[in-house]
């Protein structure tokens, strides 16, 4: 069985209205962290998966899941 996280970063951000920069300033990251992280290139800290939950007012687990690969 092969796991990958998945998120929904882009879409959520993009609903809001924010930019890659306007998120990565209002969770304390570069724009480069916030890309990294939508294009699934960097798996989050769980303190920073927090943190972006937090500033889309979501959870955790409805922004970020695991699915079979």
């Amino acid at each position: 069985m092969s796991e990958r996280l998945i998120n929904h970063l882009k879409r959520e951000r993009a609903n809001r209205g924010l930019t890659q920069a306007d998120l990565a300033s209002m969770v304390g990251v570069s724009r480069k962290t916030i890309n990294t992280v939508e294009n699934e290139i960097f798996i989050p800290s769980a303190i920073l998966a927090l943190r972006l939950a937090a500033a889309l007012k979501m959870t955790v687990e409805s922004l970020f899941e695991i699915v079979d690969s």
